[in-house]
């Protein structure tokens, strides 16, 4: 759960969660204290969101960019063909199985916040795939933003298995991680009368029964953690009302927070409770028998599902006997959960199902009742493999990992790669419990998303959709390259250019990267079911760009190192993993500083902001969205206390003095010669808070530099609700490229 909840809310696209406090409960009396920040920062009054002087200086910022950007020439047909490809009727769907459903939320012209419809799994069949399947509405996102005046957000929908009748909506008003929670009826398609019912609020939910959740929302002072997020976990009971609900479990106050869940498997079912005490650290505990029980797991664990009683765990660190050999970070391992309870006289039983190697990692694991789907990135390539037991028992017999002795090698278990085209990204998008299929969708930087269904061991996989081209791939080829940063480690990073490109210094180059919180970047088509990168190949690459997307350390490619090795005081090796990526681009002659053009989100917005304070000559243009900022107070700002294992906490004197010297908005300077810089952020963003771009762009400007803003109204962190918005946003990044890098 902890990579659902937490370790995803910092990454490029948000999945949701809401409003947090503005400030931790308590500063410890050995830290430095915030108040010197507060008294010498002039522009702290851009923090209060919705504050009247606040919002005058957006609309000021807003209006001057559509002026200078969006009247620019070229912008229209930018923003037309960005819609297009975002609302092109062939674009692959993201589809989610439910029984014998499949659910999808299908944004339109007509219905630009989206229908959120259903098929039959016969139904796909029958047709031969999505174009023919017959689809039932089931939520009218728009009509329901007419009739209570909100503009509201599907985030998510929760339905209780087998019968996935009854339903948890999940609505956020604006697109922030602050969401209403309403009971669903998926018979009747009607919102429940008098059922489970929250309002807005940062809220774990799961369902035990049809009666019965674990809940954790905002139940006033004291009932959330610094970072904003529950820290009770309740049992709430169908008819009673919240404040009855039992309450099994309470974290600390410094803990990123808690929540309970159900794992269901078709024999039985494991409850467990995450407390997830940082970003990357947590304590399991399991619900068993009325009594709970802490798991001696290793404390960077996640458990990922259960299978046949089983839980299955990935290891972000090696995890040791008591002597000898160690089970090695980034294996997928399977564990019963009896046998590593804290004080327990039994051996932990643990199987090892994969390890990693050198250059394939695990990206991704799905869960069925039948087998386990794994995706691996092999040099950031997609693979996938289904694990499933062999003969009756098979998964029951797990071995004892005995102190000292060497891990056991997988055993009753067959191992099957599953063929996909190469040199492309894998997303198994879901599968089916009771039959094991998957629906997994490939993509590449040149190649568009098609969807397979992989059928249960033995069947056949089968395309049944594939979207149409946006752009011609065909004139563009792919090379994976590599720079070697500056303590020796080599980067790759993936170059899409036109064939026969002139090696002369001159071509307008792009370069996207992230750099963090084990998020992988993988290749992805320009305008595809997740539009990660934007609509580059007809705003971009066919207009004679180069489009570079970097893997550079902190996220996810190459396994948990990848990422450990730059946290905290290590932090400037990402900075210099991308200036080692630019600078190669420059040597190899395909392009130069003046024609190169960066940008980054989130956690990538603050690393183009911090390289941008470090070498401003590398490059002519910096995009920078939805942006972490002031370093010495995202901690005080909406979730950010809960990144502190990322970044290291400012209240600490040793930790604030290394986050000091990258921290963009204290590096500022009236001297430097700043490339021209866009940024772009959303009002209703509430886990990185908008303040962070605001108080940027202020500060550059009254230093006299170059900078552009705009911010959207809604959106949530993700900073567009609907595909016009996104378009709108998305043209007006590549208009700024062009204005400054032709």
């Amino acid at each position: 759960m902890r990579t659902s909840i937490f370790i995803l809310l910092i990454a490029v696209w948000g999945a949701g969660c809401a409003t947090a406090p503005d400030s931790p409960e308590s500063t410890p009396s050995t830290t430095e204290p915030m108040s010197i920040a507060q008294v010498t920062d002039p522009y702290l009054w851009l923090e209060e969101v919705d504050g009247e002087r606040a919002l005058a200086w957006v609309r000021d910022q807003n209006e001057r960019t559509r002026r200078e950007l969006a009247a620019s020439a070229g912008f229209e047909q930018m923003e037309a063909q960005a819609l297009a490809a975002l609302n092109s009727e062939s674009r692959v769907p993201s589809l989610t199985y439910r029984g014998n459903w499949l659910y999808n939320l299908w944004k339109s012209p007509e219905h630009p916040r989206g229908l959120y419809r259903r098929t039959s799994v016969e139904s796909l069949h029958e047709a031969g795939g999505l174009a023919a399947a017959r689809w039932t509405t089931v939520l009218d996102i728009d009509d329901l933003s007419r009739r209570e005046k909100k503009m509201w957000v599907l985030k998510r929908m929760n339905c209780l298995p087998p019968e996935n009748r009854r339903c948890l909506v999940s609505l956020s008003a604006g697109g922030g991680d602050a969401v209403e929670v309403r009971e669903f009826d998926a018979e009747t398609l009607r919102f429940v009368e008098g059922g489970f019912f929250l309002p807005e609020a940062k809220s774990y939910l799961d369902w035990i029964d049809a009666e019965t959740l674990f809940v954790g929302t905002d139940l006033g002072p004291g009932s959330l953690t610094e970072s904003g997020y529950p820290r009770v976990v309740k049992v709430w009971k169908r008819g009673t009302p919240l404040s009855a609900a039992t309450t099994i479990f309470e974290s600390a106050p410094s803990s990123v927070g808690a929540s309970g869940f159900r794992i269901r498997m078709k024999n039985g079912h494991i409850d467990l409770i995450d407390e997830s005490l940082t970003t990357w650290t947590a304590r399991y505990h399991q619900l068993a028998g009325g009594q709970r029980y802490q798991l001696a797991l290793p404390a960077s664990a996640v458990v990922r599902g259960g299978f046949d009683g089983q839980l299955v765990v990935s290891l972000q660190e090696d995890w040791p006997a008591q002597s000898g050999s160690a089970i090695p970070a980034g294996s997928v391992v399977l564990v019963d959960p009896a046998s590593v309870r804290v004080g327990g006289a039994v051996q932990p039983r643990v199987q090892v199902l994969v390890e990693p190697t050198a250059s394939s990692i695990v990206e991704g694991i799905s869960v069925t009742d039948e087998s386990i789907l794994i995706t691996t990135l092999d040099n950031v390539r997609g693979r996938l493999y289904r694990f499933a037991p062999v003969g009756p028992g098979a998964a029951a017999r797990i071995s004892v990992l005995q102190p000292g002795a060497t891990p056991p090698a997988p055993g009753d278990w067959s191992r099957e790669m599953i063929a996909f085209p190469d040199n492309g990204a894998l997303t198994v998008m879901s599968t089916r419990d009771s039959t094991g299929e998957a629906l997994v969708a490939f993509e590449s930087f040149v190649d568009p998303p098609t969807l397979y269904h992989v059928a249960p061991k033995g069947g056949v996989t089968r395309g049944v959709a594939a979207q149409q081209a946006t752009f011609e791939g065909s004139r563009f080829e792919v090379t994976q390259q590599w720079a070697t940063s500056r303590d020796g480690t080599r980067i790759p990073y993936f170059v899409v250019a036109p064939r026969g490109m002139a090696r002369n210094g001159q071509n307008p180059t792009h370069i996207f990267t992230y750099g963090g919180f084990r998020n992988a970047l993988t290749p992805s088509y320009s305008g595809s079911y997740e539009p990660h990168y934007g609509a580059y190949g007809k705003l971009w690459l066919e207009r004679g760009g180069v489009f570079v997307l970097a893997n550079i350390r902190g996220g996810g490619e190459f396994g948990p190192a990848w990422h450990s090795s730059v946290l905290k005081e290590n932090r400037q090796k990402v900075f210099e993993d991308f200036e080692a990526v630019a600078a190669g681009l420059v040597a190899s002659g395909i392009t130069s500083p003046e024609h190169l053009g960066i940008e980054g989100r989130s956690n990538g917005g603050l690393l183009t902001f911090g390289t941008m304070a470090r070498r401003p000559e590398l490059y002519g243009a910096i995009i920078s969205g939805s942006p972490l900022a002031d370093m010495l107070r995202y901690h005080e700002l909406l979730a950010g206390a809960s990144w502190m294992a990322e970044y290291g906490d400012p209240r600490i004197p040793e930790e604030r003095a290394f986050i000091s010297k990258y921290s963009p908005y204290q590096r500022l300077r009236a001297d430097a010669d700043y490339p021209p810089v866009f940024v772009y952020a959303s009002t209703r963003d509430d886990r990185v808070h908008p303040g962070h771009a605001r108080k940027m762009v202020a500060r550059m400007q009254e230093l006299g530099h170059d900078v552009w803003y705009y911010e959207n109204i809604e959106g949530g962190h993700g900073a567009s609700s609907t595909n016009d918005q996104l378009a709108y946003r998305i043209a007006l990044s590549y208009a700024f490229l062009w204005k400054m890098l032709r």
